[in-house]
């Protein structure tokens, strides 16, 4: 078996940091984009639910007035 001398090492130790490096910065570049995204979702889920609550105020209001109208029918039709 050879032994390793200290330039090899050392070579060695280099191309493991840079490996490190490299792999540090597609980390910060992928959290970076998950954090971009995630913005965007959360701007997008605030929206929907925004809209949502504004169909369900519709949809209530409509509601009350298909319900008005039923009963204005029902009492037209008591005095025919």
């Amino acid at each position: 078996m050879m032994a390793m001398n200290t330039e090899d090492q050392t070579a060695l130790t280099d191309l493991d940091l840079k490996r490190l490096e490299v792999r540090v910065d597609e980390l910060i570049r992928t959290v970076s984009l998950l954090k971009e995204e995630n913005s965007s979702l959360r701007t997008r889920q605030d929206s929907l639910m925004a809209e949502r609550a504004d169909l369900i105020e519709k949809t209530e209001m409509a509601r009350t007035r298909v319900e008005s109208m039923i009963s204005r029918l029902k009492s037209m039709e008591g005095h025919s």
